[in-house]
């Protein structure tokens, strides 16, 4: 039994609170079994309370969307002295943010498919037909409309038709100030995570991704039977090197620490495509990283009580 007893922070107020309070319960169940004392803490107005009245040797963030990915509970943990698993609040942002992440790839020789990132005011100012319209001849169709900062696919819509593009913007709007408008790539779709050990981050045995309906969307990823998934993926070893490479890569020009999990797609001619980056993973009973740690025959508890070791032996410092 261990002597540690860390507590994992889900919840909060994003889009995506249900998603992150099963991804909480799955992990303090996991680490309980990984003989860990364990508290669940709702991320709300009582956390920097709870960490005067009863600090933790370390939190682990099992928050999703919002402050939870894009540095502002991070900062927080940093300005209170926590260690906590995850990637520091600095890099946090730079990965939150889908374009910056895919300019990023991009600059450092990986393809990512085309995009435009759009606010809502330039619709707004020179009318959504045009900007719309400038945009299927720019790229053609298909193509995905995604918010460009959040996760779960909340918004996301492939649309093949041009009518179809007013309503996927309006819905990609409901989620975030700005459209994130990427050429559709046809291929394998694939989940690789990343995990730092002592030896520095390697990849997990990237998930294959076969949704029902063909895209993955927010159904997709959890509802039950939606979704058929191959771990490992149904790829050759030449792809699946590639792939395990760019989430490896990823990982490291985006600055992010202790975990992640890298998205992308693998066309029929084994060009790998990055699509995006996750600094909080789901851990849900569909989720794609436990998925990966049970192919590589690692318990999801051993994984993150491995992860807590590390933050607990860096300390409160910002790195």
């Amino acid at each position: 039994m261990s002597d540690r007893w860390v507590a994992v922070l889900s919840g909060g107020l994003s889009h995506e609170r249900d998603v992150s309070l099963r991804s909480g319960r799955r992990l303090s169940a996991a680490l309980r079994t990984a003989g860990l004392t364990v508290e669940e803490w709702d991320a709300d107005g009582e956390l920097l309370g709870r960490l005067r009245r009863h600090r933790p040797d370390a939190v682990v963030l099992a928050l999703h969307g919002g402050e939870g990915e894009n540095g502002a509970f991070q900062s927080v943990l940093e300005l209170a002295g926590v260690p906590f698993v995850g990637t520091d609040s600095r890099w946090c942002r730079r990965a939150w943010d889908k374009p910056t992440a895919k300019t990023e790839i991009l600059r450092a020789g990986h393809a990512t498919p085309d995009w435009v990132s759009l606010p809502h005011s330039t619709f707004r100012t020179l009318g959504a037909r045009a900007v719309l319209d400038a945009v299927v001849t720019r790229f053609g169709l298909p193509l995905v409309l995604k918010p460009d900062q959040g996760g779960s696919a909340l918004g996301a819509r492939l649309v093949t038709e041009a009518d179809e593009l007013p309503a996927a913007m309006v819905g990609v709007l409901s989620y975030s100030d700005s459209v994130l408008i990427e050429r559709y790539v046809e291929g394998v779709e694939v989940a690789v995570s990343v995990i730092e050990g002592p030896e520095g981050p390697t990849a997990l045995p990237a998930v294959e991704i076969e949704p029902a309906s063909g895209f993955y969307d927010y159904a997709s990823r959890y509802t039950a039977g939606l979704t058929e998934f191959h771990t490992p993926a149904r790829l050759d070893a030449g792809s699946a090197r590639k792939v395990a490479e760019l989430a490896v890569a990823a990982h490291q020009l985006l600055g992010l620490r202790d975990v992640s999990r890298t998205d992308a797609v693998v066309t029929e001619d084994g060009n790998v495509h990055f699509l995006e980056v996750n600094v909080s993973p789901g851990l849900t009973e569909t989720s794609l990283l436990p998925m990966a740690a049970d192919a590589a025959g690692r318990s999801l508890g051993d994984v993150f009580a491995g992860l807590v070791e590390r933050a607990v032996a860096r300390g409160g410092r910002v790195l």
